[in-house]
């Protein structure tokens, strides 16, 4: 999977992100963008996610899909190389109804909306919100709204079309496990729990911050019984349905049960830097093969064969390797979430 950052800028400050209020210099064209996608399709990459910051914030959004539709793999040749699905990640609060619509006439497959809380205090507090209660309430509206809007517009979440993401951290938002549960189960959406991750250098991170993935299962699983489905190859979640038939229930344990071992994530920032890792200190710029007399479309496609071939990242099996054997790993820098886009 390709996931291709369009601004390091967010409407939201949520602490576990920390983004910043500007992008970096030197951000991608809209052509630079399709020529990358069109490279990494080319190579295998068969999925593209669109992230952030918030990719609602790039006026460019709707365009940038409908010109990535001819780069999609079709049903005469399914074993050709080309997209088989374009999916979007967003907090939600500029998902108007309108927005849904031309993103799903543009080509959009899949939205996954973030959420971290189910009452304007959990809100505000996993948002980073100055405003309190109030602040929290109004974002709230905003999401679950953007919720129906994209359900509206066709993003079927009975076809996984529309999912929900919850960052959970232990002593901040863990006592909405369970509304949070409810909220998707009456949604029929299925809700995909995070741990709390050490992405970055400034959002505090401290191991007796991670809730781990099997005890939200648990607690879940307590008041809504599961049945365990196990996690696909090269995917991030482990999933379960509902016994009682109520949809689905995903975690990411990023954290207690790494899965470094079959990752196929690519990582690019919004300015050309390419990442193998989620939790990587350097990256490759690809713009020397973008820009210039030398860009050239096999120039590019042989750095990213580079770069993927070579690539041999696995810091969270090492953090876990470390905890287990009560060696201290030494914390190395990370880019930031907000330029990797999750």
């Amino acid at each position: 999977m390709l996931r291709l950052s369009l601004t390091a800028r967010c409407n939201l400050a949520c602490p576990y992100c920390c983004p910043d209020s500007h992008d970096p210099p030197e951000l991608l064209t809209q052509d630079e963008r399709l020529q990358l996608v069109s490279a990494a399709s080319a190579l295998g990459f068969r999925r593209l996610r669109l992230t952030g910051g918030e990719p609602l914030l790039h006026r460019g959004l709707e365009e940038l899909v409908a010109a990535l539709q001819p780069l999609r793999s079709t049903p005469a040749s399914p074993g050709e190389p080309g997209l088989s699905e374009i999916a979007l990640t967003t907090n939600g609060v500029l998902l108007s109804a309108e927005r849904a619509q031309a993103l799903r006439a543009a080509g959009l497959d899949r939205i996954t909306v973030s959420l971290d809380g189910t009452d304007g205090e959990s809100v505000a507090l996993m948002a980073g919100l100055a405003g309190g209660v109030a602040a929290g309430e109004a974002v709230l509206d905003k999401v679950l709204a953007a919720l129906d809007h994209a359900h509206g517009a066709g993003f079927d979440p009975a076809g996984g079309a529309l999912k929900l993401n919850a960052v959970i951290a232990r002593g901040r938002n863990e006592d909405q496990l369970l509304p949070l549960a409810q909220l998707a189960r009456q949604r029929e959406i299925e809700l995909r729990l995070i741990e709390f991750m050490d992405v970055g250098n400034r959002n505090g991170w401290q191991p007796d911050l991670v809730l781990p993935a099997a005890e939200m299962v648990r607690r879940i699983g307590a008041h809504w019984p599961l049945v365990p489905l196990g996690r696909q190859a090269h995917g991030t979640a482990s999933r379960w349905r509902y016994r009682d038939g109520a949809g689905h229930l995903a975690v990411v344990a990023s954290i207690s049960a790494p899965f470094c071992g079959d990752c196929d994530r690519l990582r690019v920032t919004a300015d050309g830097v390419a990442y193998t890792c989620l939790f990587a200190s350097s990256g490759l710029d690809l713009k020397p093969w973008l820009r210039g007399p030398a860009a050239a479309g096999e120039s590019l496609n042989g750095a990213l064969r580079s770069l993927w071939s070579g690539r041999h990242d696995r810091y969270s099996e090492e953090r876990a390797e470390g905890q287990s054997s009560g060696t201290v790993t030494t914390q190395r820098p990370h880019a930031e979430m907000a330029y990797l886009g999750g």
